[in-house]
């Protein structure tokens, strides 16, 4: 059993109603969900489970399972039942700030045109790192990101399949990360104008969405590494 992946189609859904399929230790697995689970460097999702004598539990993390997608519930808070009918809630606050950042790191990888080597998002900051030996000055890469945000080119998604994403070597720009697989077909985010990559995260609709943002700062990380570090400028 698996389970369905409501997030990738619509990242805007916060809640939905779901069937409890498994329920293993403090992990409970439903038959769909709206709860993001952690992978390509973004968190997995919080929020709350309704349960339906009317009480709620807390989900404190997300992530992929044999079983398919695992809600990591609060350790003294109810579980349900197998089978029980159950309401999915998350923190959208917290999402929202998610989304905003992983599309801010495709404005990234717009202005930085090298690999990314890894990168990772929280609520507050995110970074990526680059493949690279050139110097990076803060202030322009700022300025490059601001104009980009500022242009709020639409994001738009298509899936294609495994087999047309290995012709096209080109799209991947992450190297210690593959694309996610195993579906049969991949999830490609363009960015009109910007980005066009496959990415399994949560993004705006919009890259005016993201909001200003100012690059806190930039890391030698190794002679081929530079790391690039974004915050929210709120």
């Amino acid at each position: 059993m698996t389970t369905e992946e409501l997030f990738r189609e619509d990242a805007y859904l916060r809640e939905c109603e779901a069937t409890v399929t498994a329920v293993e230790g403090r992990s409970v697995v439903v038959d769909r969900t709206v709860f993001y689970p952690m992978g390509g460097g973004q968190p997995g999702d919080t929020g709350v489970i309704s349960l339906p004598d009317g009480r709620t539990a807390r989900v404190e993390d997300t992530r992929k399972g044999e079983a398919g997608i695992e809600h990591i519930m609060a350790a003294d808070d109810p579980l349900p039942a197998v089978g029980d009918r159950v309401g999915l809630s998350i923190d959208w606050a917290r999402r929202y700030r998610h989304m905003r950042l992983h599309s801010c790191m495709h404005m990234l990888c717009a202005v930085v045109p090298f690999g990314v080597t890894g990168g990772s998002i929280s609520e507050d900051r995110a970074r990526l790192d680059f493949d690279m030996q050139e110097t990076l000055d803060k202030e322009s890469v700022t300025e490059k990101l601001k104009e980009l945000i500022d242009a709020d080119r639409p994001m738009t998604m298509r899936w294609i399949s495994e087999e047309e994403l290995d012709a096209r070597a080109d799209l991947v720009r992450t190297m210690s990360v593959a694309p996610p697989r195993g579906a049969g077909r991949v999830r490609l985010v363009h960015f009109e104008g910007i980005d066009l990559q496959p990415c399994g995260g949560t993004h705006v609709a919009s890259s005016g969405e993201i909001g200003a943002v100012r690059v806190q700062k930039i890391e030698k990380k190794g002679k081929h590494n530079r790391r690039v570090i974004v915050t929210f400028d709120e």
